[in-house]
């Protein structure tokens, strides 16, 4: 039984994905808790995190579109980005410590594009420090704030663009913010990569190899998977307006290839049962032909099993 006090629901029982537009200063968990209470649901979950700095794209999923976040294909992302060359920080972004600043506006811009051409492609990236990978069981940006030494080891990411779209030398004097501006360069760019890169890490490894040190100062997730900009609503768009952008079956239309299915085997796929393979790879759904989704299905062998199935049998709002 709800509380007396708990906010009406305002989803249905299926619910969809909700592509928020974050703001900067909020984790991922905030926009989650607000969600939840906007949408009168504890079911709310978000698909990977995106650091406070940062602002964009944060794709959520509500009500029984929980169970579809695992089974996105989320593998590439979209940035725009302020890289500032001259100073290192703790956290390799500007909310870090200063470490070390170096006057960077003798740098050509010919070494600047090789540093970000050794960069681009299938590289060997250390992840941030203040990052979210367990280190044993514990995450490293909580062994970081405890003062732990943190040693991450490199792993292969794939960044297959890294563009820079403007350059802007900081004169001496410029008010470094807490984080470094004598004789730097601020960097606009656009990265485009797999999941798991750090762009944060992009900025350090560039001011690095170039002598300088680097960091990042502004961060906007552009693109995650299919889920774009387009999608995306803020907060304060959502709390006057408490309705999905997405709903279950525009989600499963945009994020996964399909085939069409007969009444006969809905029904079927509603009671949990397997249909034949027709030869498709990976998840995919199962659509009516008036574009419904039943379930997701994966083949395997002589069978193509629903992996989730969207509408089963007794399902009720």
């Amino acid at each position: 039984m709800a509380a007396a006090n708990a906010p009406a629901r305002r989803v249905d029982v299926l619910g969809g994905l909700l592509i928020v537009d974050k703001d900067g200063g909020l984790t991922s968990h905030d926009v989650v808790a607000r969600c939840r209470k906007i949408l009168g649901t504890r079911k709310v979950g978000h698909a990977g995190t995106l650091d406070p700095m940062a602002t964009g794209v944060l794709v959520l999923g509500v009500e029984r579109a929980t169970k579809l976040l695992g089974l996105l294909t989320l593998t590439t992302k979209s940035y725009t980005a302020t890289i500032r060359l001259g100073s290192a920080t703790t956290t390799d972004d500007a909310e870090g410590d200063v470490l070390s600043t170096t006057p960077a506006t003798h740098l050509t811009d010919a070494e600047i594009a090789a540093g970000v051409a050794a960069l681009t492609g299938e590289i060997q990236q250390v992840p941030a420090t203040v990052s979210a990978i367990k280190v044993g069981g514990e995450r490293a940006y909580a062994r970081h704030r405890a003062g732990e030494e943190v040693k991450l080891a490199a792993r292969p990411v794939t960044v297959s663009r890294f563009d820079i779209l403007a350059r802007r030398d900081l004169p001496g004097d410029a008010d470094a913010g807490g984080s470094g501006g004598q004789g730097a360069v601020d960097l606009d760019v656009t990265v485009e990569c797999s999941s798991g890169t750090y762009v944060r890490a992009l900025a350090r490894d560039l001011g690095a190899a170039l002598g300088v040190g680097g960091h990042l100062t502004a961060l906007r997730r552009t693109r995650v998977g299919p889920f774009t900009l387009e999608h995306a609503r803020t907060l304060g768009d959502l709390a006057d307006d408490p309705v999905l952008n997405v709903d279950m079956d525009e989600a499963v239309r945009i994020a996964f290839a399909h085939r069409t299915i007969d009444d006969d085997q809905a029904q079927s796929l509603r009671d949990g049962r397997w249909l034949d393979p027709i030869g498709m790879k990976g998840v995919y759904a199962a659509l009516t032909a008036d574009g419904t989704a039943i379930a997701l299905l994966e083949e395997k062998g002589k069978r193509a099993a629903p992996v989730f199935v969207v509408r089963p049998r007794g399902l009720v709002d």
